[in-house]
């Protein structure tokens, strides 16, 4: 089992920042991947940002050049920087950290960031 507490999120204008902090702990192995999924209401969870163990990452094109994800192995905790934050950035922010060899998911319990003026 491994267990996510994130913090950060919050209310923020057009144009701002924020910064997504996720830590984990319990079994933790690698390979692994950890990042950050979002999700508003009616619509299905979607992978913002991620990477690997190893250092690989993935974007979605629509947070490309304005959210960077980072993580610090040593402390087993992601964090995802957002900058130019826009309305439609509005969204549940979930952590998340699959386990390669299981392919198993694990979640936090999610953090509202609202974009709005």
């Amino acid at each position: 089992q491994v267990q996510l507490v994130e913090s950060g999120g919050g209310l923020v204008q057009p144009g701002g920042s924020l910064r997504l902090s996720c830590a984990a702990s319990g079994s933790i192995r690698t390979p692994n991947f950890m990042g950050w999924y979002r999700q508003v209401s009616g619509k299905e969870r979607e992978l913002v940002a991620r990477m690997g163990s190893s250092g690989a990452t993935n974007y979605q094109d629509s947070v490309k050049g304005r959210f960077t994800v980072s993580r610090d192995n040593a402390k087993n905790t992601v964090y995802l920087q957002m900058n130019s934050l826009k309305q439609e950035d509005t969204a549940v922010y979930y952590c998340n950290h699959k386990d390669i060899l299981s392919s198993r998911n694990y979640w936090g319990q999610g953090t509202q960031v609202t974009v709005s003026s």
